[in-house]
């Protein structure tokens, strides 16, 4: 029972209960320091929705050798991976780190399987492993995922880089890898021409692709393939010459019996030179020449070539600048074969004549060489001449290298040289032979003979005024002079109307021959995929994985709407220009 004092400090009831002044001050918020509440958001939407950036999409650029791998809106891939033997191991091999493994007796490689066991697929898939293919993909990819992205693999979609011609059980091989093991949500395949062309900063183009297997040539107008063109005569090729070369000048240093010719053509000869070996002299020390005829048709000197094919520039006198016998004659040290402390000195010239033989094939003639056999200058003259007037036009002055073999000192500079000199001699005559050069001769000769004589006609009627110096004839009288020397008659209207229709247009450059840098496919692609344009082959997983390629359209092969004009070419397309009903392979079909 309470006693009296307890129930005196009791306070009373109407104490306890809260006041008008109180509930107004509650509502006004409390003077003291506190934590803010929290806001009520709505039944559709997160709290913190707005603080969420939208995820950018990964960039994988697949090759015949090598991965590329990244985040678009970056300007460079965050790794590259090649594929080879030492990517292929078991985990917890490590005999790649044993002290005797460079020095080991390796297998005798062919010509026919030479660098068979560095690439990822060939085009031709007779004898390809499929399975074994998607198991390199499968490792490549997680360690692209793991060491370099750091990224979940759920929830951000891939932009596939592809060749333009590729078959459909690599490109089956690809999605199944990446909706299967990594839940890939969507996956937009673009076309590596094209992306080459975006990356240039240009919208036409001849793309010039010096990859492993194949040199492609890909002319592009207005984001869009028109014609294609390629050849067996790639890095591949060049790597097996310079194999060859490196064989035979071991087998001479150690005084042993060397074949007359430099290349072996019997598919049974081996090759004792290690790949890594030959790749890496290929790397280091392979560059092309430029033949003085060239020089002379094409109208560049000495200076310019050195100057883009980056050689050493010594003290040329006459005879050097005309023959370059410095730069050819100097020494190169490189280690023996047999041993590694062993060097011998190589001369550098040496190292130009794999080049040669593999991408000029000079020591042989068109007429011998098949459709997949022809050299690369003929390649891309053949390539500018099977396109339209107005195109050639704009190829011609966007010509863009780029492929592993574009790298090599003095390649670029020597193919356009080529490629000038062919212009200016035979121009854009389609038929070939000894019988339409003989007519094109014959044509050069009357034309120089008619030029000549009006030459000498129109300096003639110059000498005889200059002498007799007759009256002006009046205006009713014809001239004496012949039409086609009469100076033509400016006319003020056209001139303004062209300074009008000028206005605001830059200058378009057509006609020449001009090469033109390129970031390369993955940046273009990087790009596209920054600026949200949706490509035409979009592949959800649910629809692959219910029908595979089967679920893809024929007759959906970019097909877009004439009024909207939103189509960025054969690979890719503004967002919302493709029906939602399904998807396709578009120029993949």
């Amino acid at each position: 029972m309470a006693t009296t004092a307890e129930s005196l400090d009791r306070p009373y009831p109407s104490a306890v209960r809260p006041t008008i002044s109180n509930l107004q001050q509650a509502a006004r918020g409390p003077t003291s320091p506190h934590t803010p509440l929290r806001g009520i958001s709505s039944s559709f939407s997160s709290p913190l929705a707005g603080y969420r950036a939208e995820e950018e999409a990964l960039v994988f650029e697949f090759g015949g050798r090598y991965l590329r791998a990244g985040i678009a809106g970056e300007s460079a891939p965050r790794c590259s991976l090649a594929f080879g033997p030492d990517q292929s191991r078991r985990v917890g091999d490590y005999r790649q780190w044993l002290p005797s493994y460079e020095t080991r007796a390796r297998k005798r490689a062919t010509v026919d399987k030479w660098g068979e066991d560095h690439e990822l697929w060939r085009m031709d898939l007779r004898e390809v492993d499929l399975g074994l293919v998607e198991d390199k993909l499968e490792r490549a990819l997680r360690d692209a995922y793991s060491k370099y992205l750091l990224l979940d693999s759920k929830t951000r979609r891939v932009v596939l880089v592809l060749p333009s011609v590729i078959p459909h059980s690599l490109i089956s091989v690809l999605l199944t890898c990446l909706f299967t093991n990594f839940l890939i949500p969507s996956v937009t395949i673009l076309s590596a021409p094209i992306l080459s062309v975006v990356a240039a900063g240009l919208r036409s183009g001849l793309v010039v692709d010096i990859g492993w297997q194949e040199t492609v040539v890909t002319a592009t107008y207005e984001y869009r393939e028109v014609h294609q063109r390629r050849t067996t005569r790639a890095m591949r090729l060049l790597t097996l010459h310079m194999a060859q070369i490196l064989q035979q000048i071991s087998r001479h240093t150690q005084n042993e019996t060397v074949k007359a010719h430099a290349g072996l053509t019997t598919s049974d000869e081996n090759i004792d030179v290690d790949f890594q070996h030959a790749e890496e002299v290929t790397a280091r020390l392979a560059w092309c020449d430029t033949p003085p005829q060239t020089l002379e048709h094409s109208g560049r000197s000495l200076e310019k070539r050195i100057a883009s094919s980056k050689l050493p520039k010594d003290n040329h006198n006459d005879e050097d600048t005309s023959s370059g016998s410095n730069v050819h004659n100097t020494l190169i040290t490189i280690p023996l074969l047999s041993s590694s402390s062993k060097t011998f000195p190589v001369p550098f010239d040496t190292f130009s004549k794999p080049v040669e033989s593999a991408l000029f094939a000079h020591n042989s003639s068109l007429h011998d060489l098949d459709d997949h056999e022809q050299p690369l200058p003929h390649l891309l003259y053949k390539a500018l001449l099977n396109l339209p007037p107005d195109i050639r036009g704009l190829c011609m002055s966007r010509i863009i290298f780029t492929g592993g073999g574009s790298n090599i000192p003095g390649l670029k500079s020597r193919l356009l040289d080529e490629i000038s000199s062919t212009v200016a001699q035979r121009g854009w005559d389609p038929v070939w032979g000894k019988a339409a050069d003989k007519h094109r001769q014959s044509q050069q000769e009357v034309a120089s003979s008619r030029k000549a004589a009006a030459t000498l006609l129109q300096s003639s009627i110059k000498t005889t005024e200059h002498i007799e110096d007759p009256p002006h004839p009046p205006d009713d009288q014809p001239s004496t002079a012949t039409a086609a020397f009469e100076p033509q008659v400016p006319d003020p209207i056209e001139d303004k109307l062209r300074r009008e229709e000028a206005k605001g247009n830059a200058d378009t450059v057509s006609g020449i021959v001009r090469g033109v840098e390129t970031l390369g496919a993955w940046a273009g692609a990087s790009l596209v995929a920054s600026i949200k344009v949706k490509g035409i082959v979009e592949v959800e997983r649910e629809a692959f994985l219910q029908h595979g390629l089967a679920g893809a359209k024929r007759e959906m092969d970019i097909s877009v709407s004439q009024s909207s004009r939103q189509s960025l070419g054969a690979g890719y397309m503004r967002a919302g220009a493709l029906d939602k009903a399904g998807w396709t392979l578009g120029t993949w079909a």
